[in-house]
């Protein structure tokens, strides 16, 4: 597909030209851009001519002049402009084979493309490399990668990828190594496959690319009640070994280097490790330390809460599992404001099974059927429940669609909560 423009920045080069949302660009001094990549590296000249594909059907040439450093001030629909490279991979733990049909569409892709990994931060596996795309990430130096890496054992990669080039994990590290390319390593831990000795063999292996390795996440395998692999779901005991390896390996790597996703020390019942444990931040996507930014955030922001409001006011905030015991010493903080009352309801979800425990796995319909019986006057919910930029939940029901059914407001916080967000929501 075109480089399909969304949207125009105000006070623009792109917007001082007449572009327009829906509009095409469909060359750049003559070339076509595949990607962002593309388009970012192009626009580094001077002297532009953009050959524009109208909304009406329309081409339009433009000559521009600007600062090699100078943007357009476009948006894009997508970072990928061609086809995303699929997954040819048949992972024993994919997601998106445990998922039923009738949610929306985009939850069915599999990609596994380098490019978005490169400007967006999903993971790869590295098996669908063509040799031109390895010849580009060297070239560009494209980087930091997340990688899948999952186990560093070729057999057993292979087994749970379900695919024979996945035995060239250490050649293909090796590589982004010898091009100084760093990157994000991920480990989905499979109780039963790739833990405990393979989890040490694993980071022994990554800790000879410790050059180029940014971060290790580990995070436990999500199943739903769709799966037919027979996974084996994570135990207390599974999630204090890896919490253990981990501390161990650090100690080793004399770097803070590992981390345990949060659900391993919820699980655990395992204090949350503080902000030094996470180092950057650089895998928060993934669920690891989520938690404690919340918490951090929330006591560095609690002055902006007041003391009491004028009229009693009533707030239900609806989580899961994983926030619950944090979420409870915020609702707690909260109830000390006078004249307001705060509840606080764990959802379970129903349409994926009770392993799944992540918010960002609710449905609509969960939602309602579990709420639909109580008092609520208004229902705070995080951002991470919705499409990114939508109203939408998974299966397609609306915040519209809730605040109906449930007769109340519903209002909407980012992922991780803050009591400034908390305060505006008490004051309205």
């Amino acid at each position: 597909m075109p480089a399909v423009i969304s949207e125009i920045q105000e006070n623009s080069i792109a917007e001082e030209l007449g572009f327009k949302k829906g509009d095409k660009i469909t060359a750049i001094n003559g070339q076509i851009p595949h990607d962002l990549i593309d388009y970012r590296y192009m626009m580094c000249a001077e002297e532009i001519e953009l050959k524009i594909e109208k909304t009406n059907g329309d081409i339009e040439i433009y000559e521009i002049e600007k600062d090699f450093d100078e943007d357009l001030g476009i948006i894009f629909e997508s970072a990928v402009f061609d086809r995303i490279k699929p997954c040819t991979n048949h992972c024993i733990f994919c997601f998106v084979d445990q998922q039923p049909d009738g949610l929306r569409k985009s939850l069915y892709i599999k990609d596994d493309d380098y490019r978005l990994s490169y400007l967006q931060g999903t993971y790869v596996t590295l098996t669908n490399l063509t040799k031109k795309d390895r010849d580009r990430i060297e070239q560009l130096h494209l980087g930091p990668l997340y990688v899948s890496v999952h186990t560093t054992n070729p057999d057993l990669r292979v087994k749970m990828l379900n695919n024979p080039k996945a035995a060239n994990i250490m050649n293909d590290l090796n590589r982004l190594k010898k091009a100084d390319i760093p990157i994000h390593a991920q480990i989905v831990l499979c109780p039963g496959y790739n833990d405990k000795l393979e989890l040490e063999r694993t980071l022994n292996d990554l800790l000879t690319f410790k050059s180029i390795i940014q971060s290790i996440a580990i995070v436990p395998v999500g199943i739903t009640c769709f799966h037919k692999n027979n996974l084996k779901t994570l135990t207390k005991e599974n999630a204090l070994h890896v919490i253990k390896q981990v501390e161990n390996f650090n100690i080793k790597a004399k770097k803070q280097l590992a981390m345990a996703s949060d659900e391993f020390f919820i699980k655990a019942d395992y204090q949350i490790p503080d902000k030094k444990y996470y180092g950057s931040f650089a895998q928060i996507e993934d669920g690891v330390g989520a938690l404690r930014l919340l918490i951090d955030d929330f006591e560095k922001t609690q002055k902006l809460l007041p003391e009491s409001i004028r009229q009693k006011k009533q707030l239900t905030f609806a989580t899961t599992e994983c926030a619950k015991k944090v979420m409870k010493n915020i609702i707690n903080r909260l109830n000390k404001i006078k004249n307001l009352q705060c509840d606080l309801v764990i959802l379970k979800n129903n349409f994926f099974g009770e392993n799944v425990t992540v918010a960002g796995l609710i449905t609509g319909k969960d939602l309602i059927e579990q709420l639909k019986n109580k008092k609520i006057e208004k229902l705070v919910i995080p951002s991470i429940m919705l499409r990114p930029f939508s109203e939408d939940f998974l299966d397609n029901i609306t915040i519209t669609d809730v605040e109906k059914v449930l007769g109340c407001k519903v209002y909407i916080i980012k992922d991780i909560y803050c009591a400034k967000e908390f305060a505006e929501i008490i004051n309205a």
